[in-house]
């Protein structure tokens, strides 16, 4: 019998973490073979070589450079631009019979475009969100109607899909894949943590990880400066800082990152934590401040708040335990000061994350199997 060559595409440390149980799904199946693409980010050793961890864990079939050393708008379209000549040859080269891509990335993008034009079938994940203040809201919802198959994290998610004219046999509500990380892991202790990152935690601790909002004209700067305030403003609190993505501006928060924790010594920064460490902090922190979904999607399981700034995440499914505020330094500050309230403890208490209770990987590769891929390609406008 001939193994389906199930081919995955990577481009993000975050994504990646998302995607790993659900890739060593695939490895173990005997029907399916892992075909793994690694892009962006892994590459780029201002980013910390991610792709050298991945290396540990999976065979890379391919790896993609295409990240210029510019994060201005037309630094990111020449990178897409690049990116898409890659994917396309590489696609020439592995033949897959289906691609899996999560999310909504630029990188990711240029990777289903090609995908589309080679007449190769993409399971979407993670699709049907609302991120209003990002590119990555008009990039989801591109990368849904070029995709045949797609795996939702809430039912209203799995709607929204459907509103975009898919039908709704090939939409499946199979959780958040970051809840497998959190129930599969065998997490640090305290002590075995603060080895690991070579750093002590205190009496109050937050993870800060901060992005720029990619529609929003060069605000990166002003609502980072803005957070940094509030942040100086705490008392006996540690600060682990995560740095952001290579999206446009990043750069600009990441070196405000460093010079931040220079001159403060109860601050430490990564460019990447990995998935283990990253995981085993949530165990240990009081919250997640900032604009990452991982303040949404997984800090919930932790029963830990999330202060979610800005727009960068507006339109997303916010559990109890979300605070939300504008980007400037009064509202950062009464968030926090809502953060340590005896009332608000007792809301994370009993929090429930609206994203599931985990199981979305065996789901993806059990609903993959069953499919059959013959004239998967065509497709049939859904009037909802």
């Amino acid at each position: 019998m001939t193994r389906r060559k199930i081919c995955v595409v990577t481009g993000t440390r975050a994504e990646y973490g998302l995607l790993y149980w659900l890739m060593k799904e695939i490895e173990s199946d005997k029907e399916l073979q892992l075909q793994l693409i690694v892009t962006g980010m892994h590459l780029s050793p201002e980013f910390g070589l991610t792709y050298q961890e991945i290396e540990k864990d999976f065979k890379i079939d391919k790896k993609i450079e295409m990240l210029l050393s510019s994060d201005t708008s037309v630094g990111i379209s020449k990178s897409m631009g690049l990116a898409q000549i890659s994917f396309s040859e590489s696609y020439e080269d592995l033949q897959p019979d289906l691609l899996i891509v999560l999310g909504d990335r630029y990188e990711i993008f240029s990777a289903v475009s090609a995908a589309m034009i080679a007449r190769i079938p993409v399971a979407h994940l993670h699709g049907g969100e609302a991120t209003e203040g990002s590119i990555d809201e008009p990039i989801r919802h591109s990368i849904t109607k070029m995709s045949q198959l797609h795996f939702t994290a809430t039912k209203e998610y799995k709607n929204r899909v459907i509103q975009l004219g898919e039908h709704p046999d090939r939409v499946f509500n199979v959780g958040g894949l970051g809840i497998d990380n959190i129930n599969k892991l065998n997490l640090l202790s305290k002590v075995d943590f603060e080895k690991a990152i070579k750093f002590n935690l205190g009496k109050k601790n937050i993870i800060v990880t901060f992005h720029p909002v990619t529609l929003e004209n060069s605000t990166a700067e002003i609502q980072f400066k803005e957070l940094l305030g509030s942040l100086d403003g705490l008392q006996d609190t540690k600060i682990i800082f995560t740095k952001a993505n290579s999206d446009t501006d990043g750069r600009v928060i990441n070196s405000m990152i460093d010079n931040y924790v220079y001159s403060h010594d109860n601050t430490i920064a990564f460019i990447s934590m990995g998935q283990l460490n990253y995981l085993s902090a949530l165990q240990f922190v009081d919250a997640v401040v900032g604009n990452s979904s991982s303040g949404l999607l997984e800090a919930p399981n932790f029963k830990i708040g999330t202060i979610d700034i800005g727009d960068r995440q507006r339109g997303r499914i916010k559990a109890d335990s979300v605070i939300s505020c504008p980007p400037d330094k009064k509202s950062i500050n009464s968030a926090l000061k809502k953060l340590y309230s005896k009332k608000f403890k007792n809301i994370v208490k009993n929090v429930k994350n609206p994203y599931g209770k985990g199981g979305a990987s065996k789901s993806i590769v059990n609903i993959i199997k069953n499919c059959n891929f013959n004239n998967i390609l065509k497709k049939t406008f859904y009037d909802y």
